[in-house]
């Protein structure tokens, strides 16, 4: 697989994770009386995907970098998510998904989101 179609594939992967993370995150919280910056956090990184995922059609390196940062910001933001989650299981979270089923969910985006850190630091696209 060349790095073009690496960096395709992971370009519509962001937008699709993104996508989800915003999407996933109103359902969770619809009707839960969360504190918005709760809500807002996976706003502030799934924006990011999406934006540089999209931009990536036009690639330029300050793209290409920005888009490492989207999934190095991802993955960050959702470690602490995961392992909050994995650690504490009994501790109650505000939510209309099964705790154990959202935390299968974050930990699939996290890997995800690793998975894309690496490939976009690693693919190296024709010039």
């Amino acid at each position: 697989m060349t790095g073009d179609a690496i960096l395709t594939f992971l370009r519509w992967w962001a937008v699709l994770l993104g996508s989800s993370l915003m999407l996933g995150e109103a359902i969770r919280s619809w009707g839960q009386d969360r504190h918005l910056i709760w809500v807002l956090d996976d706003f502030v990184i799934g924006i990011p995907l999406v934006v540089t995922g999209l931009l990536l059609a036009a690639p330029t390196p300050a793209r290409r970098y920005a888009f490492s940062a989207a999934w190095a910001g991802t993955a960050g933001m959702l470690y602490s998510s995961f392992f909050g989650k994995l650690l504490e299981p009994a501790r109650p979270v505000d939510s209309n998904i099964e705790t154990g089923f959202l935390t299968l969910l974050i930990g699939l985006a996290f890997a995800s989101s690793l998975i894309g850190l690496a490939g976009s630091v690693i693919a190296k696209p024709s010039t």
